[in-house]
């Protein structure tokens, strides 16, 4: 089943206006906002982006910085691991690549904190090379257009990459188009909980071919992935608090401060320990403070 000739033309008539989808964006711009865009979404990632790539406009920029600089830059975007992996990404490709993002998968592969999706976006969006670039936009959508599923089930990064290959269009600015078209599809007409088939299938460029719709919307009977413990109260919440604490401080936080931050001690000394093991956090003469 080839989508593809309908889904583009609806994509170049109806794409949001996105810094990294403008003509000559860059490569570094489009790897730092892959990583943003990782699990955060887009309205909280487009001033952000916009001020990192101001401060940093290179991958040596931001190489010769400290790792805490990046740290504080990343403020709530959550998941600050990401600006760690950023950070050491734009330190290999310096010393490694002479300051210039490859465009080899497997180059991209060997950057540190890049994984398959990343690499392939990156391939595809900055490079214009055919590959199949998977996201859970693109798995929802061919779950329902394709196989007649209301949900594409739990990840299988063999599996959906195939799906996505088979659709995928030879030529390569097609391919390049079907790529991002595809998750602008899932991400603003076939979403996860309000598809928008249901009241305007006008709205949607393959309605009338997608099996999902044709059997009637039925539920979803398979497997699911594991759903993620609850924000509040959780370790997250935790170091989400000591880490504010450390981007607010330009000195080190006391441990008797950041005793101030959460009731249960246990469970503080819990997440300032995981901070300290996953580099996010230094234990300095004083207390504690970013890298």
């Amino acid at each position: 089943m080839s989508i593809a000739s309908a889904v583009n033309p609806w994509f170049l008539a109806n794409r949001r206006d996105l810094p990294w989808r403008a003509p000559q964006f860059g490569a570094w711009g489009i790897l730092v906002s892959e990583i943003m865009l990782q699990q955060t979404p887009v309205a909280r990632v487009v001033p952000r982006l916009e001020q990192w790539l101001a401060r940093w406009p290179t991958p040596a920029d931001l190489a010769a910085a400290p790792p805490g600089d990046a740290v504080r830059a990343w403020d709530r975007l959550g998941y600050p691991r990401r600006a760690l992996r950023l950070h050491a990404a734009a330190v290999a490709i310096t010393e490694q690549h002479g300051g210039v993002v490859p465009s080899d998968l497997d180059a991209l592969l060997a950057l540190p904190g890049i994984g398959d999706y990343t690499a392939r976006a990156i391939a595809a969006f900055a490079f214009g090379a055919r590959h199949p670039v998977v996201d859970t936009n693109v798995r929802r959508v061919i779950a329902r257009a394709i196989d007649g599923q209301a949900e594409a089930g739990p990840p299988s990064t063999r599996r959906d990459l195939a799906a996505m290959e088979e659709l995928l269009p030879h030529s390569l600015p097609d391919a390049q188009l079907f790529n991002a078209a595809m998750m602008e599809l899932g991400a603003i007409v076939c979403t996860a909980r309000s598809p928008r088939c249901f009241t305007e299938p006008t709205d949607c460029p393959i309605a009338d071919s997608c099996r999902w719709r044709a059997a009637g919307y039925p539920a979803y009977e398979g497997p699911r992935a594991a759903v993620q413990a609850t924000f509040a109260g959780s370790d997250r919440q935790v170091r989400g608090l000591i880490m504010a604490e450390l981007r607010g401080s330009d000195i080190p936080v006391t441990a008797a401060e950041l005793a101030t931050t959460w009731p249960d001690q246990t469970q503080l000394g819990r997440a300032i320990a995981g901070l300290l093991a996953d580099g996010l956090a230094v234990e300095v003469t004083g207390g504690y403070e970013l890298p």
